[in-house]
Order: C-alpha cells, then structure tokens, then sequence
C-alpha cells in the first residue's frame, strides 16, 4: 500500500512538473516594439537585470512605478508603456516572476523598493494576475500610495478601506478578463476608483506579445490602447504624494 502511495504520489508530482515546463515553453515573448523598448536613448536609461528598469535622464524623479506582468508573460513585453512613463519623469520597474507567475513572487517589489532609496512615493500595478498579486502587496505595505490595474482587479476587499489612488483600466474588447469580477470589483475598493473602459481595447494589447488565447482583436491599434494606458497611469501618479 505503501508504495502504491508512493507512486502516485510521484506520478501526480511529475504531471506538476511537466505542466509548469509546458508553462514555461508557452510564455508569450515580445515582440519587436518591446525589444526595441529596452534600448537605452539620450532620454531613458534600461538595464535589465534581476528586474528591468527605465530611469529618466537629466531629470530629478522622486516617484516611482513598481510593475507586476501578467502570468505567462514575460516582463520585457511590457517594456513599451513603462518606458513611455518613464519618460514623463518616473522611475519604472519591471518585476521578473519566477515561471513569469506573480502568484509565486507576490513580494517581488521589496527588493526592488530597497534599491531606490531615492524614491519618496511609491505606486504598484500590474496586469491581470500581476494586477491580484500587486493589490495584495499594496495592501500590506505603508509605502504604497496608489495601485493601478491593467485588466484586473483585487482578490478581495483588502484595498477597500485603504484610503489609497486607485485606478482600474480595461478594454471592452477583451476576451479574457472575468467581466463580471471585474464589474464587481467596484465594491471592493476604494469609493473614488477610477474605472476607465478602453473602447476597441483587449487585453494583450497592456503589453506587446501578440494576440493572447482566449482574447479578441482589438479595434485599436497597439499605439493607441498604449498612449491611453500611459496616459490614465501618469494621471494618477500626478495624484500621489
């Protein structure tokens, strides 16, 4: 009986492994806008290391962007819209998640708030589980003033009371979001949310990696769901102090 228990033990824990590698092998990768994102110009300087950063130059920042990709997503596929914020004079962070999943790193942003002690205020955002497990780290942690969610919302009401920014983006074109959670998330978070819907938006295009399974074509392109995206983000770091 022993080695019945044993066996299947070890069968359902080599299923778990091959999953999570046939995981790995499907993480969408970025496309050719992301990877031209992550070069450093005259303007952002982009070192991508434990995580990815983009720091302005010749400008003083005193705010920063800490941002949690989506699952299966790698990080540098949203090198396009943190750039783009960056530029409008913010330090911003890429997390890197172990198997790209949030859920297992949720802490992520401490080491990298540790780097920037430069940095008076700080916001976290992240898309689609990003966006979970970065409201979940805003919810434990003083240093957080706003969260911003790509696609997302929170598990539950831990930012409900929290008294911080908050600002929840979506396109109504997208095909993977739980729709109804997401309208339901208004109840769980602060009373001033901001909930901006994106006309002709879908959910990959918060990032560069091409069409993500499940989602719809989007009616706008790429550009414009990303200049909206920079520009509700940026609004809201204006507000954090």
């Amino acid at each position: 009986m022993k080695k019945k228990i044993i066996t299947i033990i070890s069968a359902i824990a080599g299923i778990i492994i091959l999953g999570m590698g046939i995981w790995v092998l499907k993480s969408y990768e970025p496309n050719v806008l992301a990877k031209e994102s992550l070069i450093s110009d005259n303007k952002i300087e982009v070192k991508n290391d434990d995580f990815i950063s983009f720091t302005p130059k010749e400008q003083k920042v005193s705010k920063g962007f800490v941002f949690y990709p989506g699952a299966g997503v790698k990080p540098e596929a949203y090198a396009p819209v943190c750039r783009e914020i960056a530029l409008q004079g913010y330090e911003v962070i890429i997390a890197k998640m172990p198997l790209n999943l949030a859920v297992l790193s949720p802490n992520a942003a401490d080491e990298i708030i540790s780097v920037y002690d430069d940095i008076d205020a700080w916001v976290i955002g992240g898309h689609s589980l990003g966006g979970v497990m970065a409201s979940k780290y805003a919810s434990t942690h003083d240093n957080i003033k706003g969260v911003v969610f790509y696609a997302s919302y929170p598990s539950g009401d831990e930012l409900k009371k929290s008294g911080l920014e908050v600002i929840s983006l979506y396109g109504n074109k997208d095909g993977v979001v739980n729709q109804d959670n997401l309208f339901n998330s208004r109840d769980n978070l602060p009373k001033d949310t901001e909930f901006v819907e994106i006309d002709g938006g879908n959910h990959s295009q918060f990032g560069d990696y091409g069409l993500q399974e499940g989602d719809n074509k989007a009616t706008i392109d790429e550009e414009k769901q990303l200049s909206l995206t920079v520009e509700y983000t940026v609004g809201l770091l204006n507000k954090v102090k």
